[in-house]
This record gives C-alpha cells, structure tokens and sequence, in this order.
C-alpha cells in the first residue's frame, strides 16, 4: 500500500540569510510538495533533481546507498528544513532523477516522532500522544 503525504521543503541557508537580514524573506526558496512517498525503505529525505535546483541546494558530498537496481552513487546537498504534520526538522538531502518521487525515510519519520500506519498512514507516535518525544542524542 502505498503512502504519501505534505511536506514543505525551505532552503536552510536562505533561512539563516532571512534572518539576518541579508535576503528578504520572501527571498527564501521553499517547495511545498503534495504527494510526496512516505519510504520505510529509504533512509534520508530524498528529492528529485529539479526540486534541488528550486530549492538551490549546493552539493558538499556523495555517498553510496542500495537501491532496488543495487548500489549506486548519489550526491549529497546542504540542508533543508521541513514540515511534516506541523512538525519542523532539518537535514541534508540527497538526489533522486528527475521524475522520481520525493522520498520521506525513516531518518526524518524519527526526527518528527511520527509513525506509518498501515491503515492509517502516516501519524504522530501511538506511544507518545501528541506529544512530540525526540530521542537523545
């Protein structure tokens, strides 16, 4: 079965920029994407090309990770910060071909708290409420 779910996407840099004064925040670049696939498969969050251009996220490292066709290389960009459910995080994102589904994995489900359902689909955790419980680091 398969879920999606919002997710708005900010450039971090620009917001660091916004805040001090040096852009405009109506300068800052932001994505807001309706359907993107909530997978328990995947690791990072992880966009498509173009939405990486929107955004205009720089590159600063690749790393390997294992997919369905096997192990390939994917570029890692700088951060973004996103909303899921009202609950804000940030991470580095990594690439994903143009015409590729924005991948929401488990690294960002963890930093939100939140859980999938499998009738549900994507909740706060059952275990804690609504309330929003981050692990220790």
């Amino acid at each position: 079965m398969r879920h999606t779910t919002e997710i708005e996407l900010t450039n971090l840099e620009d917001v660091v920029l916004a805040n001090r004064g040096v852009i405009t925040p109506e300068e800052v670049r932001r994505v807001t994407v309706e359907d993107a696939l909530v997978d328990t498969g995947a690791t990072r969050l992880c966009l498509p090309k173009p939405i990486i251009e929107q955004l205009g996220l720089p590159p600063f490292g690749n790393a390997k990770a294992r997919t369905a066709a096997g192990i390939v290389d994917r570029t890692i960009y700088s951060e973004v910060r996103f909303t899921i459910l009202a609950r804000e995080g940030s991470l580095p994102v990594t690439d994903l071909p143009e015409g590729a589904p924005v991948l929401v994995g488990h690294m960002v489900l963890e930093q939100l708290d939140l859980c999938l359902d499998i009738r549900k689909g994507l909740t706060y955790n059952p275990d804690h409420g609504d309330d929003w419980i981050e692990e220790a680091w």
